[in-house]
């Protein structure tokens, strides 16, 4: 529809038009120019309304164009966001996994030497209980026998110790001397040290070797003040009157 001034102005030239047809034609022919002037009319609104419409139109579309490209631009940041999720989480996945392993070899390796432990812990105590049942050559075979098994354990000077005290139950005291003097040597800081200097002592006595035995005594109330063993050593250092 033509807007109101638009409407009038047309109204105006058709009246004009009519007054004028009125003048020079028939009736009828007057009434023929009014309708032919009518139609046009009519075109032009028609025109003008799908021009109108043509620019809503193209309005709108311009719309949807900014929308779809905004959207467009939403879609693209999301799919920037999921393919780097993924890809955080597929890291995550592979550390997870590489600390699991990890966790897993420790797990074995603690579970491994718990059970060498075991079977270590085992035949000491095997050995120590032949020296307890009397079975000193069979003790010093099981003794033996671990050391060479397990060279590097933390029983082992308690083994070598041991390994004297069967030679010395055994009346073989040159041989307990050589095995406690292992002990001193090869671990002379290890607690078995000392009671294993006392047992030195004690064979060198049996060897009739009084002086090295009260040298031994004096070395080790000197060397281990604070042992349970220096103060054997005292006590038989004052028996024998020696101070």
């Amino acid at each position: 529809m033509a807007r109101p001034g638009v409407r009038s102005a047309l109204a105006a030239v058709l009246l004009a038009y009519a007054a004028s047809a009125a003048a020079l034609f028939s009736d009828d022919e007057a009434r023929k120019g009014v309708a032919d002037l009518r139609k046009q009319v009519e075109r032009l609104e028609a025109q003008a309304a799908d021009r109108r419409a043509v620019q809503e139109l193209a309005g709108t579309l311009d719309q949807l164009r900014q929308d779809i490209a905004r959207l467009r631009g939403q879609i693209e940041e999301l799919a920037y966001k999921i393919e780097n999720l993924d890809k955080r989480q597929k890291d995550l996945y592979v550390d997870l996994d590489a600390r699991l392993r990890k966790l897993e070899a420790v797990e074995k390796e603690k579970e491994k030497a718990a059970q060498a432990a075991a079977a270590e812990q085992q035949a000491y105590d095997a050995a120590l209980n032949q020296f307890k049942a009397g079975n000193y050559g069979s003790s010093i075979q099981a003794f033996q026998a671990f050391m060479q098994q397990y060279p590097q354990s933390k029983l082992a000077p308690s083994a070598q110790y041991w390994i004297g005290n069967a030679h010395y139950a055994m009346r073989d005291y040159k041989a307990a001397v050589a095995a406690q003097q292992k002990v001193i040597d090869t671990w002379p800081t290890d607690p078995k040290a000392a009671d294993a200097m006392l047992n030195l002592a004690s064979s060198q006595a049996e060897l009739g070797d009084l002086n090295a035995s009260r040298i031994t005594l004096r070395a080790l109330v000197q060397k281990y003040p604070n042992a349970p063993a220096a103060e054997q050593a005292k006590q038989r250092l004052a028996r024998a009157g020696v101070k």
